[in-house]
């Protein structure tokens, strides 16, 4: 395990599972086996919309409990968490809820006696790694899409941020999301994060956070399967570090 350290004021909030590589495995397994018996997949496109929109009632119902838990574990003002993310948490859910029977092929005239047509179907098993400045809204903004469209998601939140994320997730399956189909690894970057990257039962990687490492995701995902990679790279957000800091080497190595 690994302590998880309030923004506010560096005191412990709880202890979380830091999870190894065998984790990671077991988790998109998980996923693979929910995604190849179609539990998810083949469920009519309003059944999935109806499980996105239920997820997004639920949230709504909980919103001070995750505006509050994700408050103390980033740190940032519970104003914003109340008025700010969630709100767009849920439009989010709500949004791509909307997505999931709007989504067609085409037929295409060709020359000849022929019937050309396009399918579009699930990637499949999606890796998803999210930074810790925004965990609710980076999780929804991973996962609705996914989820729409039937494929099976296997996340890593930051370590710094966790708490949140795993509440959702446990909205996620009371709204009705079928075991397997939604799995979260906690644990640290380089460990769950490079797991993901070169697993060869991994579809698509999602990442946002630094060029650093989507250079390295890059080059785990070459070195395997080839899988899709998305990455959302760079940041705007700098940290001012004055001389005049209690401890300016700890407070250095924590902007690294």
């Amino acid at each position: 395990t690994f302590e998880d350290i309030a923004g506010r004021d560096g005191s412990r909030i709880a202890s979380v599972a830091s999870g190894g590589g065998e984790d990671a495995d077991r988790a998109v397994a998980a996923a693979r086996r929910s995604f190849d018996d179609r539990r998810w997949a083949d469920q009519p496109p309003g059944a999935r919309k109806r499980v996105l929109l239920r997820l997004a009632d639920l949230v709504r119902e909980h919103l001070d409990e995750l505006a509050l838990l994700e408050c103390l574990d980033v740190g940032k003002p519970i104003r914003d968490s109340r008025t700010i993310d969630l709100p767009m948490v849920i439009d989010c859910l709500r949004y791509y809820a909307g997505w999931a029977d709007k989504i067609h092929g085409q037929t295409i005239p060709i020359p000849g006696d022929y019937f050309c047509y396009t399918r579009r179907e699930p990637v499949g098993v999606c890796g998803q790694i999210i930074p810790w400045n925004f965990p609710l809204l980076m999780l929804a903004w991973k996962i609705a899409p996914a989820l729409a469209m039937g494929n099976s998601v296997v996340l890593k939140p930051s370590e710094i941020a966790s708490l949140s994320v795993l509440r959702l997730v446990e909205l996620a399956h009371e709204a009705g999301l079928p075991d397997g189909v939604l799995n979260v690894v906690t644990g640290q970057g380089a460990i769950v994060g490079q797991a993901l990257a070169r697993s060869m039962d991994v579809d698509s990687l999602v990442f946002t956070g630094s060029g650093r490492v989507g250079r390295l995701l890059l080059e785990h995902a070459a070195q395997t399967n080839l899988k899709r990679v998305y990455l959302e790279l760079g940041g705007k957000s700098p940290h001012v570090v004055f001389e005049d800091t209690d401890d300016l080497e700890a407070a250095a190595q924590a902007v690294v």
